[in-house]
């Protein structure tokens, strides 16, 4: 999938608050540290994972499935297998009637629960971490050297 800069960037911009679904507790994970890395730059993470259910994780309870979680937000980060997207979308969609974004992590796609969430109106992301993009398309892949192909003054 293809998608433009400006596009992410939007997203990125409006979103405030993301249930990040499959987070792990495991430092050494990428959920975990994607989902610290967000927190870090303003945004809230609310984790969702049945198995850290009822704890403590970046500072927020952690939910078992999204239909628990009490508060609206604005982008589901999914980091389970593709097969388990749908159920996962028909969850969120249901219950958030407001869902603006549903991206996936890094090979996660499922073009069926895509679909679905684009009949709705919600904008899909597939085979992308919103970290990486993050960095990318706000400066801070370049203080490391790397090329983003974006031109900009800032270092």
């Amino acid at each position: 999938m293809t998608y433009s800069d400006n596009f992410l960037r939007a997203i990125l911009r409006r979103t405030k608050t993301i249930a990040v679904v499959g987070v792990s507790a495991n430092q050494v994970r990428p959920s975990y540290y994607v989902a610290r890395y967000l927190g870090l730059k303003g945004f809230r993470v609310i984790p969702v994972n049945p198995g850290l259910a009822g704890q403590t994780l970046l500072g927020e309870t952690v939910y078992a499935d999204v239909a628990d979680v009490p508060d609206d937000v604005d982008m589901v980060d999914i980091f389970r297998r593709s097969e388990a997207v749908p159920p996962i979308v028909s969850a969120a969609l249901a219950r958030w009637p407001n869902l603006q974004t549903v991206w996936m992590q890094i090979g996660v796609e499922n073009a069926d629960a895509a679909t679905v969430a684009g009949a709705r109106g919600v904008d899909v992301v597939q085979n992308r971490c919103p970290k990486i993009e993050y960095q990318r398309l706000f400066g801070e892949l370049r203080m490391g050297g790397f090329n983003t192909g974006i031109i900009s003054s800032k270092l």
